[in-house]
């Protein structure tokens, strides 16, 4: 199960490394893997692609800070990876399908990707807890 090893590896640093630049390549380059390879296994232990998480997950970290700071939208959107207001507001909507000033005035937090946690014994399925 050495697969799930490193699927939990790259998932802690995800984790770690949210505001940072992340991709396939940057990711697989950072375990010494092809990216195909770790694609495959993201895929096949978590059910969706590292893109996917990786934007979800920031996306998610975005609704918090927007319903429990007052930290500028645009500082957000940068953090989050986005290159723009606009394209932070169009991934959010499609996500949280409001846009971020109005999930900010709504002020509640409602997590849409929670973190994935592998679980430790390789005969167990993967669990989800509280971050």
């Amino acid at each position: 199960m050495k697969d799930r090893s490193i699927t939990k590896r790259i998932l802690l640093y995800i984790e770690d490394n949210l505001e940072r630049e992340l991709s396939l390549e940057k990711v697989a380059e950072e375990f010494g893997y092809s990216k195909f390879y770790t694609a495959r296994i993201f895929k096949d232990h978590t059910g969706m692609t590292l893109y996917k998480y990786i934007q979800g997950r920031r996306l998610n970290e975005a609704a918090r800070k927007l319903a429990k700071t007052n930290q500028p939208i645009v500082e957000i959107a940068l953090e989050a990876g986005y290159g723009s207001q606009q394209a932070f507001t169009q991934a959010f909507r499609r996500m949280y399908s409001r846009a971020p000033q109005e999930y900010r005035q709504a002020g509640i937090y409602i997590p849409k990707q929670d973190r994935i946690y592998m679980a430790h014994s390789p005969g167990l399925t993967e669990s989800r807890m509280a971050a």
